[in-house]
């Protein structure tokens, strides 16, 4: 879904430096970057960059339900770890959730707690009842076969298991690294932020293979398309 053009329109810079922010933008260069390549201030850039992130996050969330092979898992990412805090306790962190079509997309969603209600929500909203899915062994997992997931495999990391047969989540923990690796060179994003990045790495990774600056220019407007 493209957002109103009017939007893009509104800091009155010209279409061919609209389209170099994208360019730069899809290039994964930072603010700094783009101010010292196209010439504008970096309030204008800044401007144009939440836009365009705001404009990603939103075609993100159009993503329709999963089907076939899918991994469920969740992650903590953000400020560092409290000391004698680790893994699912650990605090100052934001909780993400996430859904990995094999051999496809992830989808990701800020949680504020993995009690199993809100991630039985996510799910039953984002994956189709015919899929097949695969968790670790998390207690939140409990209970996915009754609501009427047939196939539900599980690894037991709690006993460094990783793989059973074809059962592991080793497709959603690669972007879990994508994503910790990409957001850590911000070196701390804001609360208020942090959705907008998220839903960034996500776009990233799921379309990394196409031409994301084609892409970018039709999610942002037809005023700016080619």
């Amino acid at each position: 879904m493209a957002v109103s053009c009017k939007q893009f329109v509104r800091a009155k810079i010209s279409r061919a430096k609209f389209r170099q922010i994208v360019r730069l933008f899809a290039l994964d260069l930072s603010a700094v970057q783009i101010v010292a390549l196209s010439g504008l201030n970096r309030n204008t850039v800044n401007r144009y960059l939440r836009l365009i992130r705001q404009a990603v996050a939103r075609y993100c969330e159009q993503e329709s339900p999963f089907s076939g092979e899918v991994e469920l898992d969740e992650s903590y990412i953000g400020a560092r770890r409290v000391r004698g805090k680790r893994g699912r306790d650990a605090r100052g962190k934001t909780i993400v959730f996430g859904i990995f079509k094999r051999n496809g997309c992830v989808y990701t969603e800020i949680v504020p707690n993995c009690k199993k209600a809100n991630i039985q929500a996510i799910v039953r909203d984002k994956v189709g009842l015919g899929s097949t899915i695969h968790t670790d062994g998390f207690r939140s997992y409990d209970g996915i076969v009754h609501m009427g997931y047939k196939k539900h495999y599980r690894v037991r990391h709690n006993g460094s298991e990783f793989v059973r047969g074809r059962s592991h989540i080793n497709g959603i923990e690669s972007f879990w690294s994508f994503a910790k690796t990409r957001l850590s060179k911000f070196r701390g994003i804001s609360r208020s932020t942090f959705h907008l990045h998220l839903k960034e790495c996500e776009f990233r990774f799921n379309y990394r293979h196409d031409d994301l600056y084609l892409r970018l220019l039709k999610i942002t407007g037809s005023a700016f398309a080619i």
